[in-house]
């Protein structure tokens, strides 16, 4: 076992700190504060090669491993956890078409999403479909060289946004064989979205339903074959796993250090709040949770990189392990700040709003545990 990096993985790894610093992270809390979608800065990552991390370098992608991907994304999560979810999103979009789609569906779609002129969204939940995602109800009926669509997608990344939908829709009976994959673009007559959401966190990102009433698509914009929609998309998500549960790990990390920087410079009853061991204590039950994490996330990535047969449960292991630790780590590191970290002058409310979503998208960790729990008993 090599614990070690590759000095290319090095590279990657100080190639996204870099961007992080200087492109995300002295705008994040503007972001935030003003719910901007920072369109500008996402297309300056996807230059560095961040918008197809793992796309097929033929239509533009970078084609890095799930793990150079989990190094990448725990640094921009670093600076904003938000916009770097809305990457890993995109990501997973892309690498759905450039997995399963042929090969005019792959040049169509995939360079403009690898430079992210396009951008992209995954839409999977439906009001009444949230973990139970099998028994979706978004109805495809085929008429001639196209479908017609019918039904809604609930809490969509790049909802009203995107340029390119990568839908699942129900074209056969009930249960997941009975799933396909479409890709809807915007402007396709019948398309239209819900309001934007108000949520308590990710504000960098635009969510909203998308809502489809006689929506009328290509039958050439069907990724692989009727049918596969269900496989398609549990397999990119067990990607997406990993890179939220590495998002978790970058707002985490930064959390640990503000903490450790505040707990070294604020004096109480004669020294400073560093100096008590119960802080020390506090402080190295958070590293040492985070470590443990990242080593599970790596594990997990690399899992997937060698299509193990265990890698859906070690994802879904990664996945509930660092998305629980790392918004304990951020909701310790709030209280070691006291009463700073409750206002906005100080960046950890920001974290602790950001990282609590995690524990509920790509699969609730209640979820996690049921696919754990049943590759342990069955």
């Amino acid at each position: 076992m090599d614990f070690g990096l590759t000095p290319d993985q090095e590279a990657f790894r100080q190639a996204a700190r870099d961007f992080a610093e200087g492109e995300m992270a002295p705008h994040a809390a503007h972001w935030d504060e003003e719910g901007l979608f920072p369109e500008d800065t996402l297309r300056k990552a996807a230059e560095l090669g961040f918008a197809g991390i793992y796309v097929r370098d033929d239509v533009g992608g970078s084609h890095l491993s799930r793990l150079d991907a989990a190094l990448i994304f725990e640094e921009l999560a670093s600076a904003c956890p938000s916009t770097a979810a809305y990457i890993s999103i995109h990501n997973m979009a892309s690498w759905m078409i450039d997995s399963f789609g042929n090969d005019e569906q792959r040049r169509k779609w995939l360079p403009d999403l690898c430079r992210m002129a396009k951008f992209a969204s995954y839409c999977l939940t439906e009001p009444n479909a949230g973990s139970d995602a099998a028994s979706l109800r978004t109805k495809a009926e085929r008429d001639g060289d196209h479908y017609v669509l019918n039904g809604s997608k609930a809490f969509i990344s790049g909802g009203g946004r995107s340029d390119v939908y990568v839908v699942m829709v129900r074209t056969g009976g009930p249960g997941p064989k009975g799933i396909s994959c479409l890709v809807v673009e915007a402007g396709t007559p019948g398309l239209s979205f819900g309001k934007q959401e108000k949520k308590l966190g990710w504000k960098t990102q635009p969510t909203a339903s998308v809502i489809f009433e006689d929506c009328r698509v290509p039958v050439a914009n069907r990724i692989g074959e009727e049918g596969d929609g269900f496989k398609i998309a549990m397999k990119g998500l067990d990607g997406g796993r990993i890179n939220i549960g590495a998002c978790s790990l970058g707002g985490a990390r930064r959390c640990l250090e503000h903490a450790i920087e505040y707990t070294g410079q604020r004096q109480q009853f004669g020294q400073t709040i560093s100096a008590f061991q119960a802080t020390q204590f506090k402080l190295a039950d958070m590293a040492t949770e985070l470590e443990a994490a990242r080593l599970m996330i790596h594990r997990a990535a690399h899992s997937l990189d060698a299509r193990s047969p265990q890698a859906t449960v070690q994802c879904a292991m990664a996945k509930r392990l660092a998305t629980d630790v790392g918004f304990a780590v951020v909701d310790a590191a709030l209280q070691l700040h006291g009463g700073y970290g409750y206002i906005k002058e100080y960046p950890i409310e920001r974290y602790f709003r950001d990282l609590r979503v995690h524990q509920i998208l790509e699969g609730s960790n209640e979820i996690m545990r049921v696919i754990i729990g049943r590759a342990l008993t069955t």
